[in-house]
């Protein structure tokens, strides 16, 4: 599974996020993702796929697309 497809099945099985709302250029708000939702959503990522994440900085505002590069440097590094 690729990083995109795993970040999607988090987002969709975790806050119930219509799949089709996702795309490259979507901001993180659009996809109802707050601080406390991101929050989360990292902790569920580090879980999930064994990354260290305390170093990134991620707001509502950054796209689902710059979510995704990030998390899959993290992995690839």
């Amino acid at each position: 599974m690729s990083t995109a497809e795993e970040l999607n099945t988090l987002l969709v099985s975790n806050f119930g996020t219509d799949p089709l709302a996702i795309g490259p250029e979507v901001p993180l708000h659009q996809l109802r993702l707050d601080s406390l939702a991101l929050e989360e959503l990292r902790l569920l990522i580090e879980d999930r796929m064994g990354v260290d994440l305390d170093d990134v900085q991620l707001t509502s505002r950054d796209t689902w697309g710059r979510l995704v590069e990030t998390i899959h440097g993290k992995v690839a590094a």
